[in-house]
């Protein structure tokens, strides 16, 4: 009796359905969750992204279970609806709208345009992912990865190829926290020493009306445009609104640290459980992980390019690596524009001047979705 309550236990449990692909998968999320905490590769994501990961490829968990008939669906299923529906990227980009400042990019408006040229890698990948054999609505996940906005990438690739989703995101979050390693050669090879060294005047000051006013016009201009942006472009401006607004701090603070942390977990940990042995190990993954390098490098390129072209035009009144930053990995990118430009003169402050096509590239990345979206959506 004993025995064979013993032996139903062992032919029952996940040990005896283990096969290679979990094995595979089961490591590959510990070495993510090693990144994330050993070497703080972007662990505020990554580490739950990691840990869904390994939840659903334990065998019989049915964390990710879909429910049919009477059977009910896992925990992580339900939680993964907030993706598949739009309302956990949406919610990001709220929080994110309450950390940033528009300041810069107010004080000169020409940053729009090195905002727009650093999403010059979107449409390179999405060439080169419609050479190697993906669909457009592939194609268009693939290329948002150029962007450097997580919750970009994560919100259209649910909207057009979910199947997609494991990849691009984890690809995308991994090189927004390789973004130090990434950019710093390419901005190197592509400006000069004199052109590091250029100070930049300071800015003016941008009043709070105009800080008010920007959210609001933002919001109308863009979603009568896009409409198909309106859950990104719309939560991202009511964010700012509540931190300019000036009587809403308490929203504000809430929506920046509170709401802003649980909706990372939701995100992190269901996005991470789509990554599933049958769907994660094959070709298509590795093309996918490559195509979202070539897509950050040319994003790179692109805003770097637009912005020597402004230095020449202004008579070197615009530091080229500023363009850099054009990516919308906020503020990682302006950081390292600061860092690189007090490399070649240490009098040199190019953070502030660096958010502006930082900001931009947010708003820039957030249109190019809308515009796949409008193109390739059903």
């Amino acid at each position: 009796m004993f025995g064979d309550a013993l032996s139903r236990f062992w032919t029952e449990s996940g040990f005896m359905a283990l096969d290679i692909r979990s094995i595979i998968m089961i490591v590959v999320s510990l070495v993510l969750i090693y990144l994330a905490i050993a070497k703080k590769f972007e662990p505020l994501l990554l580490l739950p992204i990691a840990f869904g990961m390994l939840l659903a490829n334990l065998p019989l968990a049915g964390l990710m279970g879909d429910p049919e008939g009477e059977q009910a669906g896992g925990l992580l299923y339900y939680l993964y609806q907030g993706v598949k529906l739009g309302i956990y990227p949406s919610l990001i980009f709220l929080g994110v709208g309450a950390m940033t400042d528009f300041g810069p990019l107010l004080a000169r408006p020409s940053n729009l345009i090195i905002g727009a040229g650093a999403q010059f890698g979107i449409a390179i990948a999405f060439v080169f992912a419609i050479i190697l054999g993906f669909n457009p609505q592939e194609a268009s996940s693939i290329g948002i990865i150029g962007g450097a906005d997580g919750p970009t990438a994560i919100f259209i690739t649910s909207k057009l190829a979910p199947t997609l989703l494991a990849p691009i995101s984890i690809a995308a979050y991994s090189y927004m926290a390789l973004i130090p390693l990434i950019q710093p050669p390419i901005m190197r090879l592509l400006t000069t020493k004199k052109e590091r060294e250029l100070p930049m005047q300071q800015q003016r000051t941008v009043s709070k009306t105009e800080k008010i006013c920007f959210p609001i016009m933002v919001a109308i201009l863009s979603i009568l445009l896009l409409p198909s942006v309106a859950p990104l472009i719309g939560m991202l401006m009511l964010g700012n609104l509540l931190r300019e607004s000036g009587v809403t701090e308490r929203l504000s603070e809430t929506v920046q640290n509170a709401l802003m942390n649980i909706v990372t977990v939701f995100l992190g940990i269901t996005v991470g459980a789509t990554a599933v042995g049958e769907t994660f190990l094959q070709l298509e993954t590795l093309k996918i992980i490559a195509l979202g390098l070539f897509a950050f490098i040319f994003s790179t390129v692109g805003g770097l390019l637009i912005a020597k072209f402004m230095c020449f035009v202004t008579k070197g009144k615009v530091n080229p690596l500023i363009g850099s930053a054009g990516v919308s990995a906020v503020p990682m990118a302006a950081r390292i524009s600061q860092v690189e430009g007090q490399k070649a003169n240490p009098a040199n402050y190019l953070l502030m001047h660096a958010m502006g096509p930082n900001v931009a590239g947010v708003i820039g990345s957030a249109v190019a979705a809308g515009l796949l979206l409008l193109l390739f959506g059903a």
